[in-house]
């Protein structure tokens, strides 16, 4: 039996975890098994630059963290080499980064995460993976609105022309 100073250390590990889910706009499971030194780093320095916090910890404590959440359908994958990334802004940012890492390692796979309150299974995080991220959706779509606008403004020139004889006046010096 645990002394109750390590209890108490471990109830506050498991708080600050649940915070960190709770605050957070998604998250990713992966079993972590046969990943190298190697890909292991470039993987959590692909994740701090995209701010996501990848977390190792107990089964068990991630159980308990995920239950005090309301995420206790994530227990079920908690079983052998587990972590947890966890994305506080971008909800595709960590299902982006592990799905690249889970194509280069046969053994790395992505075995659950969450998202908008719900629990999502491995075929949705990698669906997740595949869209733009924010900046590219945002840029797509301005990119959208100015099309029209601009086919409307050539059209209003070419009507603009054609009324004055084709004359277009001319270049400053």
């Amino acid at each position: 039996m645990p002394s109750n100073s390590i209890l108490v250390q471990k109830q506050q590990v498991v708080a600050e975890l649940a915070e960190q889910i709770k605050n957070s706009t998604a998250g990713v499971v992966v079993n972590y098994q046969g990943i190298t030194v190697e890909h292991d780093t470039a993987m959590r320095k692909a994740l701090r630059e995209a701010g996501v916090k990848y977390v190792v910890m107990k089964n068990t404590m991630t159980g308990r963290a995920c239950d005090m959440v309301g995420y206790g359908d994530l227990k079920q994958y908690l079983n052998g080499m587990t972590a947890i990334a966890i994305s506080e802004n971008d909800p595709v940012a960590a299902a982006k980064v592990l799905k690249t890492y889970a194509e280069k390692v046969e053994s790395f796979n992505i075995l659950a995460g969450y998202v908008d309150g719900a629990v999502i299974d491995a075929n949705t995080v990698n669906e997740l993976a595949e869209i733009p991220n924010k900046e590219t959706l945002i840029a797509k779509f301005l990119g959208s609105i100015q099309s029209p606008l601009y086919k409307f403004a050539y059209a209003i020139k070419a009507v603009v022309d054609k009324e004055n004889g084709g004359e277009e006046a001319p270049a400053e010096a």
